[in-house]
């Protein structure tokens, strides 16, 4: 079975946020994690005929042309088989994968395979269109993550229909099949209603989505005597970083003065993510917490004034809940102290 793999620039040893802006390139064989799963699927015949390599940056920036050139790669490769990443917990990459996936199957009707942290974008946009299998959060979890991909790689080698996701280990992808069931759905369904009143265990056939509402505030009516707070999920600290905030998956956020960042212009700053190249806004933190824009509007009068306090966390690899927790608590701090918020982020 003839496999193509897509990997980043990271992945692929060219480098890291400084070459995210490598263009499309295709290289014969495997490379990096495709040569891990090449060797954990060899004992099935299974090669990896070339990898597809592109920079996150660079796929992001111009998508519908790297889209259309790896559809005239795969067709010209004709792969049985399209496996990406894994991607981990890094947005870019596991959208990369994604889009990778959907050109593979929409397109070519090729099966594909990755494996991405529950909570990286690509999950929920991509899931449809390819076998997402569960990863931990970072690349200390790169040999599960091949073993769990290579054993769908082996299941597809062998003939076998992929079974639940329950079974073979990936995200539940909202496809519906038909099945046989030994008892008729209202049986079915009064069996759950009494397992659930009697307080016995039961899973539901028909699980719903949850979805967060959240109710637009009011347009501000008076702008010019408005207070606005600025706050960034960009990790922009002061020289240092005095109180550590973490590069990714970020535990606390904190809230700074002027007087921290070395004055307006904020050159006294240290950028703590980990998930973009930071050279220019070490130099000038303004250049993704534009507190001198917004004090600049305060000068001009077009707003009242800026919130003293600027707050500031790391949104690199942040699980979904604890940023609602620390938007939450900056919202109690806040609020009736300010009229409206500006979050900026990379």
């Amino acid at each position: 079975m003839r496999i193509v793999y897509y990997l980043n620039q990271f992945y692929a040893q060219i480098g890291g946020e400084t070459e995210a802006g490598h263009p499309l390139e295709v290289r014969e064989g495997a490379l990096g994690p495709g040569a891990a799963l090449e060797a954990a699927v060899a004992d099935c015949g299974c090669k990896v005929a070339a990898t597809i390599i592109c920079g996150d940056n660079y796929f992001a920036e111009h998508n519908d042309e790297v889209s259309a050139q790896i559809e005239g790669i795969l067709k010209k490769l004709q792969p049985d088989l399209v496996v990406a990443g894994p991607a981990f917990n890094a947005g870019r990459y596991g959208l990369a994968c994604g889009s990778v996936m959907k050109i593979a199957q929409q397109a070519l009707e090729i099966p594909a395979i990755s494996g991405m942290y529950e909570e990286n974008p690509g999950v929920m946009l991509y899931r449809l269109f390819g076998y997402i299998v569960p990863t931990a959060v970072n690349a200390r979890g790169m040999r599960e993550a091949i073993s769990a991909m290579a054993a769908l790689v082996k299941k597809f080698f062998s003939g076998c229909p992929i079974g639940s996701p329950e079974e073979d280990g990936y995200f539940k992808r909202g496809a519906r099949k038909n099945i046989w069931r030994d008892k008729i759905g209202a049986e079915r369904a009064v069996d759950m209603m009494l397992d659930k009143v009697n307080g016995r265990p039961f899973e539901t056939e028909m699980p719903m989505p949850k979805y967060d509402r959240v109710v637009p505030s009011d347009a501000i009516k008076d702008l010019k005597n408005a207070t606005i707070a600025v706050m960034t999920s960009g990790g922009i600290v002061p020289t240092g970083n005095p109180d550590h905030m973490e590069s990714l998956s970020c535990t606390k956020y904190r809230a700074y003065e002027l007087a921290d960042f070395g004055g307006e212009e904020l050159k006294g700053v240290d950028v703590a993510h980990g998930g973009y190249d930071p050279t220019f806004a070490i130099g000038n933190g303004n250049r993704v917490y534009p507190v001198d824009a917004m004090l600049e509007l305060e000068r001009e009068g077009v707003i009242g004034k800026v919130y003293p306090h600027y707050y500031v966390t790391v949104g690199n690899c942040m699980p979904v809940d604890r940023a609602a927790a620390f938007g939450q608590a900056i919202a109690k701090e806040i609020k009736g102290k300010v009229d409206g918020v500006i979050l900026t982020s990379t």
